[in-house]
């Protein structure tokens, strides 16, 4: 073995170690937030008000102002959303036939889909993946969360909503439009991108207004994921770790396949779709199970485990992306 062949793996090694450290501090946080929540000394209700405030508050300040910075065609690419969506919908389909392979109805196999699919890419990705990559890394970023949002968000209300009442109404698409419109990231991006259009200055008063709100979306965000997973319980651990592996391996295996391969993306915002694709499971997809009281203590179980283990897989990630 020549000195370049040994040299490469040792770099590689290097690589992944560096970037472990540079992710830990997020985890870190997260970490500070599960022993706040698990000690009680932050409560259930004063994680729900933090998370309250990140939702609709802070985060959206932060998407406004990035949104305002971009343009529709700097954020909107179609080969994008297809190698998104092809990757997205292939691991979707297969956690949908294991669950019902093992007799599960049509909203459990939904759910479990979720979890397969749907990562936390609002309070975890957004500013973890632009701090390591780059703000060049918020346009993709942001159109995963509309696909994630949009397309998936949407389907889930279709196909639990539609099990129960035996067909797709009128009403289920009117809820879902409802939904979309008043999520407050979509409106966030949606009022950054008109601004954006329309040309106008954000007036330095505005802009310092969403600039310091919008810094609280990092920290708070991180914190209250950790405070809420302390509540979270790890029950049903098979089926549990096999929707972690879904989430943390196979979805972005397939969306890596869909757009390197088969519908070739620009490679940087490749290595950003990849990345944010091997996120852990989203907690919104616990609030939709309380919510239709679909396998609740299922995902509970898949988010606590997937974030566990994304400290390491979402390291790795970054690290093989980096190359690019």
């Amino acid at each position: 073995m020549s000195p370049i062949d040994r040299a490469a793996p040792h770099a590689t090694k290097v690589r992944m170690i560096q970037i472990f450290l540079q992710t830990l501090p997020f985890f870190a946080l997260i970490g500070l937030g599960y022993g706040a929540g698990k000690t009680r000394f932050f409560t259930e209700e004063a994680t729900a008000v933090l998370t309250k405030f990140v939702f609709y508050f802070a985060l959206s300040a932060m998407l406004f102002r990035f949104s305002a910075n971009l343009s529709l065609t700097e954020v909107f690419d179609l080969r994008f959303v297809i190698a998104y969506l092809w990757g997205t919908a292939f691991i979707y389909g297969i956690a949908t036939a294991v669950s019902f392979l093992r007799g599960l109805s049509v909203e459990e196999a939904a759910i479990e889909a979720q979890c397969a699919v749907i990562g936390n890419v609002g309070f975890l990705g957004i500013p973890m993946l632009v701090m390591l990559l780059g703000e060049q890394a918020i346009a993709p970023v942001m159109l995963v969360l509309a696909v994630d949002l949009i397309v998936f968000g949407s389907l889930i209300v279709i196909l639990i909503t539609g099990a129960r009442d035996g067909r797709v109404s009128i009403g289920i698409l009117r809820t879902v439009g409802l939904g979309l419109l008043k999520n407050p990231m979509i409106v966030s991006i949606c009022v950054g991108l008109t601004w954006s259009a329309l040309q106008v200055p954000i007036p330095d008063p505005l802009n310092d207004f969403v600039s310091i709100l919008g810094a609280a979306a990092t920290p708070g965000a991180l914190f209250a994921i950790g405070a809420s997973l302390a509540s979270k319980s790890a029950e049903r651990l098979t089926v549990a770790g096999w929707l972690s592996f879904c989430k943390l391996i196979l979805h972005p295996a397939a969306v890596a396949f869909g757009a390197l391969v088969l519908f070739p993306v620009e490679p940087y915002a490749a290595g950003v779709m990849i990345a944010a694709a091997a996120l852990p499971v989203a907690g919104n997809v616990y609030i939709l199970a309380q919510h239709y009281g679909v396998a609740p203590h299922r995902v509970s179980a898949s988010i606590l485990i997937s974030t566990a283990f994304s400290i390491f897989t979402v390291s790795a990630v970054i690290a093989w992306i980096s190359g690019f």
